[in-house]
């Protein structure tokens, strides 16, 4: 067998019982929040436009669109996946290679599991083997050093996972996953620099990808059978050899997961909690902020704080604010806060934001670095002009793994996000649905999601 058909041996194997409850739980609450995050996108200038442009085009009415409407499977997927990735506020993997977000590949997942009558165990399973695929992948593979985006391991999770959806067998998995992996390499540029909106739409791209390579595979459309293997596949042109048994793998790599509190890129989120408790702290004053310091890991500096990826402080833009660790500081200590509100085009130029992040150094650690991915230590000192100096140093928050998020605060950050787009009953109904979800028909969540208005109320 070659490489791809284990592959697609494991994600045909795969079933929800097998996953622990602690898994399956921690499932629905990425569903939860990958809602959330979506609903909250609604209205966003560039999801507008992708959804004037869906109404343009038509396309037979087999899946729904968050808000209403329904078109094809794969316009769908990248509709849906668009909103759950525009607002860069939702969960995160974090190895040491590679940082990517699984929960993008839902709008792959749900796309497909409706076009199909999938039940909602059909859909939790697909979105575990989404988590698992793209996780292990970048393990093993990563691709960013070399100058690739982790959306290149997600097109092997987004076919795997929408074909999964589709109820495919092992052989046309197969050849889903080949096709939108052969087809989906992608360049590093999308994070680099000034950013655009094709930062938040690169995976929405991957998972449409991923959909429509699912169908074709349906219909008897094959891929390279040694895409990983093969002369001029992966790992010789992409990732370098790696190695890794799908036979030995599990549903489990959700749990490895984390979930943001911030609405920022994930690298940032522990410097964030301290900036809010340097904030809290008795006598600080941001009208009197002399310079600040922050000292974190290898990879926040390289993609955030002004390294590798490029400098940070030509911040006018979302795309360009929501990767800038000095305009994400700064912000944090003036409104005590990084929520979707902060991102208001006035905010994000505002001469306050703009004049206190040019006081903000930031510089790695190697002994942070030696302790990133299991840890996100960040020391930050900010001095005032009359010399005071305030400290907070922060190894975790609310979300990371060694705090995961319960239903609970999960519920918190949903309801935050879609009550401008929705009233008490809807948010519940949703809630309830995804909480039940091993029980319940994708279409009845379908039918939930399809009443949130798109203009918030």
């Amino acid at each position: 067998m070659t490489e791809s058909q284990d592959l697609a041996a494991f994600v045909e194997a795969a079933k929800l019982d097998d996953a622990s409850p602690e898994a399956v739980e921690q499932l629905k609450i990425r569903v939860l929040d990958t809602v959330g995050v979506a609903i909250g996108a609604l209205d966003a200038e560039p999801i507008v436009a992708i959804r004037g442009l869906l109404e343009d085009l038509g396309g037979t009415e087999q899946s729904t669109l968050i808000g209403g409407g329904k078109t094809t499977p794969e316009r769908a997927a990248f509709f849906n996946s668009a909103l759950s990735r525009y607002l860069d506020f939702m969960d995160a993997y974090l190895a040491k290679g590679e940082t990517n977000h699984p929960s993008d590949n839902f709008g792959a997942v749900l796309a497909a599991a409706e076009s199909v009558g999938a039940s909602g165990k059909d859909l939790l399973t697909a979105f575990a083997v989404a988590y698992q695929v793209h996780t292990r992948l970048s393990d093993v593979a990563p691709v960013r050093a070399k100058g690739f985006d982790h959306t290149t391991q997600g097109a092997f999770a987004a076919g795997a996972s929408a074909a999964k959806a589709l109820g495919l067998p092992a052989d046309q998995i197969a050849n889903a996953l080949a096709i939108a992996g052969t087809a989906n390499v992608a360049l590093r540029v999308t994070r680099t620099g000034n950013l655009s909106h094709w930062k938040g739409l690169a995976y929405p791209h991957v998972s449409k990808e991923g959909t429509w390579a699912a169908l074709l595979a349906s219909r008897g459309i094959t891929g390279p059978e040694e895409v990983f293997e093969g002369n001029k596949g992966f790992k010789e042109s992409v990732s370098g050899p790696f190695e890794i048994d799908w036979s030995k793998e599990d549903l489990e790599s959700v749990k490895r997961t984390i979930i943001k509190k911030h609405n920022a890129e994930i690298h940032s989120q522990s410097a964030l909690d301290a900036a809010q408790e340097i904030r809290a702290q008795e006598g600080f004053n941001v009208d009197n902020i002399e310079k600040i310091h922050l000292t974190t890991f290898d990879v926040a500096y390289s993609i955030i704080g002004g390294g590798e990826e490029g400098d940070k402080q030509l911040i006018r833009t979302k795309e360009e604010a929501d990767h800038s660790l000095p305009w994400m500081l700064a912000v944090v200590l003036l409104d005590g806060q990084l929520n979707p509100e902060q991102y208001e085009p006035s905010r994000i130029v505002a001469d306050d934001v703009q004049t206190l992040m040019k006081k903000i150094e930031i510089t790695p650690s190697d002994e942070f670095s030696d302790r990133f991915p299991d840890h996100m230590p960040a020391d930050l000192e900010v001095t005032l002009t009359d010399g005071t100096v305030f400290k907070a140093s922060q190894d975790s928050y609310l979300g990371f793994h060694d705090n995961p998020l319960d239903w609970d605060n999960a519920r918190k950050k949903f309801d935050a996000l879609v009550t401008p787009f929705t009233d008490e009953a809807l948010r519940e109904e949703i809630a309830t649905i995804i909480h039940e979800l091993d029980s319940r028909q994708v279409s009845e969540l379908t039918e939930a999601l399809a009443k949130v208005s798109t203009a918030r109320s």
